[in-house]
């Protein structure tokens, strides 16, 4: 019988999206296995490739102008997985891709996007909106999608914050917003808080654009929104799991949206059928750009090999970038930015090294 393949990848991020992925992994893997059943099951956490792990090609995507990180409008991608069910990528409106690397301002950065986005799908019969929580500029925990909501904040003399997480340590006051009939679900790809030693702004800021002295400015900021909401009657929030997803985003939808929040690559293996086609593979591909520690901790790549490990399958990770684990099976591009051609390469490696055949 012809060995069953599955390849279940995420997006490389910053050059090619998860079905892109997977395309150029079946295309090596075919020339390593001509006779293979090749199953390609393009996957997402939460993040880059959401959209397009989830929704076939066919399916209706619109574009909505909203509010940019920076304050300069974006078109963002509202998706449809049915006439009552909308689904987008909180980077879409708020993305660190948005922002040149020079620009990058965790301190003015906002989310506001998210919320307008929120209310366009609301307002165009959503009864259920997923939103994906990661690669946003952001550290302002959600409280620019709150004011794309009608809420309003204000410092101890009554006056309008800025929008931005930098404002934040100011905050006294919140003025609440408009209600959605609809329910909101925020998917997450790190367990991280909104506030403590391994917060969203310790853990996230950084990468943002963040120096130490912001990384510290902008944790003031979300511990006092933590204890805003903590006098709101939500103390729970300073330390949910995923609270500080997306620089805090996770938390504030929860509090400013009614939001509930799951783990996003949970809730896209059960939406793809990955376990399905896991039960019938010999072989699994999985992999992302850069493969890390953070890969075993919510992020699809590590589910995937975690659950195929669970399945005692050969499992193989492929990476432009990887750290090496003892016990993983790692085939990388050397931190080398790959092309189509390349990743195809790696794949083809990849199924001769799990079935013990020659190099090509």
């Amino acid at each position: 019988m012809p060995q069953i393949v599955l390849i279940a990848p995420t997006a490389f991020k910053g050059t090619f999206g998860p079905r892109a992925v997977a395309e150029a992994l079946a295309s090596g893997v075919r020339r390593a296995l001509p006779e293979a059943v090749v199953l390609n099951c393009p996957i997402a956490d939460g993040g880059d490739g959401l959209l397009e792990a989830v929704l076939p090609p066919g399916a209706l995507r619109e574009r909505v102008r909203v509010t940019g990180p920076l304050g300069v409008p974006v078109e963002a991608a509202l998706g449809w997985i049915d006439p009552q069910t909308a689904i987008f990528e909180s980077a879409s409106a708020c993305g660190l891709a948005l922002i040149t690397l020079e620009k990058r301002d965790p301190l003015r950065a906002t989310s506001r996007g998210v919320g307008e986005l929120l209310f366009e799908a609301v307002d165009r019969g959503a009864q259920t909106v997923i939103v994906g929580l990661g690669g946003t500029a952001t550290v302002d925990g959600g409280t620019g999608a709150a004011r794309g909501l009608g809420w309003t904040f204000a410092d101890a003399e009554g006056r309008p914050l800025p929008e931005g997480g930098g404002a934040l340590p100011m905050l006294a006051s919140m003025g609440g917003g408009w209600g959605l009939a609809a329910r909101v679900v925020g998917l997450t790809d790190v367990a991280t808080p909104l506030v403590g030693p391994e917060g969203a702004a310790q853990v996230f800021a950084p990468q943002k654009g963040a120096t130490p002295a912001h990384v510290t400015h902008l944790a003031a900021g979300l511990e006092r929104l933590a204890q805003m909401f903590t006098r709101s009657g939500r103390p729970e929030l300073a330390s949910l799991p995923g609270g500080g997803a997306a620089g805090g985003l996770g938390a504030g939808l929860v509090y400013f949206a009614k939001a509930d929040l799951a783990r996003g690559a949970e809730w896209v293996f059960e939406r793809v059928g990955f376990d399905a086609a896991l039960a019938k593979a010999d072989l699994v591909l999985t992999g992302e750009g850069m493969f890390d520690r953070t890969s075993l901790v919510g992020k699809a790549a590590g589910e995937a090999m975690r659950r195929a490990q669970a399945a005692r399958k050969k499992v193989v990770v492929v990476a432009a970038r990887a750290e090496q684990f003892a016990g993983l099976h790692i085939v990388s591009g050397a931190g080398q930015t790959l092309d189509a051609r390349a990743i195809a390469a790696l794949g083809e490696r990849a199924a001769r090294e799990a079935f013990g055949l020659p190099a090509a």
